[in-house]
């Protein structure tokens, strides 16, 4: 065993020892080094505590051909020793974009094959070098410190266990076990964010601060994870006890900002705004009805919501 898959399958095997034998897995699987690396790793480790794996590769159908490279992923799963692969093909809603539309439909996908096989954990195969990519596009767009904590290693049944290896080491242990990589177009298609951030800020910023970039990214990225946890902690406690349908004015000025704006955010989906859909502005402008006051009218907000001071 290469030192490359040793460090991998350290990463991925405490995971995985938190299941029972006889449970599921799920592997997302792109054909990209990332997930190739990944799936090897997960299946040498999952075969000696006798946990199931399940290869799952999503089909976007988003460039010609995709069925084909679908095949191709399938065959290279096939060759790490999978017994069973799912090739699940997707409807891509872009009104949002290709980006997120087809993050949302991959997501929706996985967690739906996870209710149905009963699996407990999903591995998906994102990287330091995807969490200082993610870290900075936040950092960019104005995110407060959930966004730029990056993405987490565990989610519910989401696990992440390369958040602190780096894409050269997944590109050596497919290189060490001869599997053949999938290029995805979409990762050198400059009219992404993500991709000129990876080819061209990040590079920049390593010529002209120095090495370890990404791995100070991801650092910062942890810390802000933790801090953030410990706020929305606050706000768990404050919360306690109100009504979201109306909320008390002196309990959340009486808030710091950031527990009061997390309580605010609560509040506004526990009224039935959509997943997702409500905006630091729509938090600022409900803030300004208890901290702001000078008379304005109620806030509208996405799913039909309105907020007003009574």
């Amino acid at each position: 065993m290469t030192r490359a898959l040793v460090e991998l399958r350290s990463a991925v095997r405490p995971h995985l020892e938190k299941l029972a034998a006889g449970d599921n897995v799920l592997i997302a699987v792109s054909g990209g080094a990332d997930s190739l690396a990944l799936a090897a790793a997960v299946f040498a480790e999952s075969n000696e505590l006798l946990i199931n794996t399940i290869a799952v590769t999503i089909d976007h159908q988003l460039q010609q051909g995709s069925g084909d490279q679908a095949m191709r992923v399938f065959t290279q799963l096939k060759k790490i020793g999978y017994q069973e692969v799912i090739i699940e093909k997707v409807i891509v809603d872009q009104s949002s974009g290709i980006e997120s539309g087809a993050r949302s439909a991959r997501y929706e996908a996985l967690h739906a094959i996870a209710e149905s096989r009963n699996a407990k954990q999903i591995y998906l195969g994102h990287t330091r070098d995807d969490q200082a990519e993610t870290v900075l596009l936040g950092l960019a767009r104005g995110s407060g410190a959930r966004s730029l904590s990056g993405m987490a290693p565990i989610n519910g049944k989401i696990i992440r266990p390369m958040l602190s290896l780096t894409r050269k080491l997944t590109e050596q242990v497919c290189a060490d076990l001869n599997l053949t990589i999938w290029r995805d177009p979409h990762n050198v298609n400059q009219d992404f964010s993500r991709v000129r951030v990876r080819t061209q800020v990040l590079p920049l910023m390593e010529e002209t601060i120095g090495p370890g970039i990404a791995e100070a990214l991801a650092r910062s990225a942890s810390l802000l994870r933790d801090d953030a946890d410990a706020l929305d902690q606050m706000a768990d406690i404050a919360s306690q006890g109100q009504d979201l349908s109306s909320l008390d004015i002196s309990h959340l000025e009486a808030l710091p900002k950031a527990v009061r704006t997390r309580v605010i955010r609560r509040a506004i989906y526990a009224q039935g705004a959509p997943s997702g859909s409500i905006s630091a502005d729509h938090v600022s402008a409900v803030e300004a009805l208890v901290t702001s006051w000078h008379g304005q009218g109620e806030v509208s907000l996405p799913g039909g919501v309105k907020v007003a001071r009574i």
